[in-house]
C-alpha cells in the first residue's frame, strides 16, 4: 500500500482516462483506507484464483511503476475471448520503454504461460449483476 497509492494518485488523471468512465477509478477522493480496500479485494480475487493483478515495480521494489490485470471475460467481452488484460504505468514511464517492454511482453506471457488462445486487451464494465463494488470495479 505504501508504494500503491502515490503510484495511483500521482498518475490519477490519466489513469481516469483510461478507467474511469468504465471503473469509475481511481476517484479524485481516493483515500488511504479505499485504496487498501481495494488492494484487499484484489488479494481476495486471487486467493479465490478469480483475477490476478500484477505489480511492476522498481529494482529494488520500493517504487510502484504500474500494474497488469488478468480478468476472466464477462459478458461485455467479445465472443470466444478467454481472458481480459490491461495495464498500466505512471505517468513518468507512459509512452517510454517500460511501457513499450509490457505491450510487448504481456501478450506474448499470456499466451506462451497462461496458454489463453484469444485474449481481449483493453478495459470492460464489470459483469452485469456485480453487486460487490468489487470485481472490475477498480483495476
Amino acid at each position: 500500500m505504501e508504494i500503491d497509492y502515490p503510484a495511483v494518485m500521482g498518475s490519477r488523471e490519466r489513469l481516469w482516462e483510461r478507467f474511469g468512465e468504465v471503473w469509475g477509478w481511481p476517484p479524485a477522493e481516493l483515500t488511504y483506507e479505499a485504496d487498501r480496500l481495494d488492494l484487499a479485494w484484489h488479494e481476495g480475487e486471487m486467493a479465490a484464483r478469480m483475477s490476478f493483478n500484477y505489480a511492476v515495480v522498481d529494482a529494488d521494489e520500493g517504487e510502484l511503476l504500474g500494474c497488469v490485470y488478468i480478468d476472466p471475460p464477462s459478458q461485455h467481452a467479445p465472443q470466444g475471448a478467454d481472458a481480459v488484460a490491461s495495464w498500466w504505468v505512471v505517468d513518468r514511464q507512459a509512452g517510454g520503454d517500460l511501457e513499450r517492454a509490457i505491450e510487448e511482453a504481456v501478450p506474448d506471457w499470456l499466451d506462451r504461460c497462461w496458454g489463453f488462445q484469444a485474449v481481449y486487451f483493453g478495459v470492460l464494465p464489470p459483469p452485469t449483476g456485480d453487486s460487490t463494488g468489487g470485481a472490475g470495479s477498480s483495476p
